[in-house]
């Protein structure tokens, strides 16, 4: 395994976390950003929350990512 296909499963798994929707599948669970104070975001599942909200709002880089990653391996087969 090398470092570029470590990078292409960090960036499926950014896209599976920039698709989840707030209202269909995190807030049922409890996963609301809202829910969380500010003393309670140091927590594991604080952290994971604050990610999935981090890899959402950069929507826009990771389809510039995806397009390069696309590109590339039209390129070298």
């Amino acid at each position: 395994m090398g470092l570029w296909t470590l990078l292409e499963g960090l960036l499926l798994l950014a896209n599976a976390l920039a698709i989840l929707n707030e209202d269909r599948f995190l807030a049922p669970r409890g996963w609301r950003f809202a829910e969380f104070s500010v003393g309670q975001t140091k927590t594991l599942k604080g952290q994971v929350i604050g990610l999935i909200y981090a890899i959402q709002y950069m929507r826009v880089p990771l389809i510039l990512l995806n397009g390069v990653s696309i590109v590339l391996k039209l390129v070298s087969g």
